[in-house]
């Protein structure tokens, strides 16, 4: 999503957020045009720096009561030989990860909050809708939360990993019908719940994950779909759906991203 804002013009960027031009105006009005100038573009600039922010490394990240100098940090911190890194967005690597691995601490973390979200028990059918990075994550994750799990993408370089992480998998490519699949999966009874991790400006995977699902099944979206929804899909199953917002409880909050406040 990040990477086609960017890549818009001035007016593209308009078109896609109306209420953000609003905004713009009202601050024209009250603070003057240069001004909102310069906010306008430190807030574009700050949204471009946002695909800069996955990091792991040493030493580097501000000192608390869980990091000492020296410890092996992973962080959601900008790429630079030395970052001041708030807190609340820095985890010591334990002895037994690898730089390798340590990564996938901000992957996992979305992954995690949007199964958190999708509250999945012992032995229920899942699906994970697009197989990425985030999505074959996912899986693993639900996999060892002991639920069965099947998975659903385009890409078959992505669904054979899918299959090797122990999914049953629909490989879309090969024209098969991932609603009959998820009913033969489920038994006859429909999925449990449904997660999806993919990208498109479709909102075709949200209206399938209605059709997949058991009554009152679990919907949540953890990547970025078109939602232009059909009430009776939702009404007669008396459906969840539910956003997730990126790694959970205090994203996007100053108080705690910046001031290292801690969400009880």
């Amino acid at each position: 999503m990040l990477v086609e804002f960017g890549k818009a013009g001035w007016f593209e960027k308009a078109r896609q957020q109306p209420d953000k031009v609003r905004q713009v105006l009202d601050k024209v009005r009250t603070d003057g045009l240069l001004p909102t100038i310069e906010a306008v573009q430190s807030k574009l600039d700050s949204l471009c720096t946002r695909l800069l922010q996955r990091r792991a490394g040493a030493g580097g990240g501000r000192r608390s009561c869980r990091i000492s100098v020296g410890d092996r940090v992973a962080s959601n911190g900008k790429h630079a030989e030395v970052v001041c890194v708030p807190a609340n967005l820095c985890a010591r690597i334990p002895d037994g990860v690898s730089y390798e691995a340590a990564p996938f601490t901000v992957i996992g973390a979305i992954a995690l909050q949007g199964i958190r979200l999708l509250q999945p028990t012992l032995g229920e059918a899942i699906v994970v809708t697009g197989l990425g990075l985030i999505g074959l994550v996912a899986v693993q994750l639900l996999r060892a939360h002991g639920c069965r799990v099947m998975g659903i993408d385009y890409d078959p370089g992505r669904v054979h990993t899918a299959r090797q992480m122990g999914a049953e998998v629909v490989d879309l490519t090969k024209g098969k019908d991932p609603l009959a699949a998820a009913q033969a999966f489920s038994r006859g009874r429909g999925m449990d719940g449904v997660l999806i991790t993919a990208s498109t400006k479709s909102s075709e995977p949200v209206s399938q994950a209605a059709h997949m699902c058991r009554k009152r099944g679990r919907i949540v979206l953890v990547g970025v779909t078109g939602l232009e929804l059909s009430r009776a899909d939702f009404y007669e199953k008396e459906l969840s759906f539910q956003v997730s917002c990126s790694y959970g409880p205090g994203r996007y909050d100053p108080l705690y991203e910046e001031g290292g406040r801690i969400i009880q």
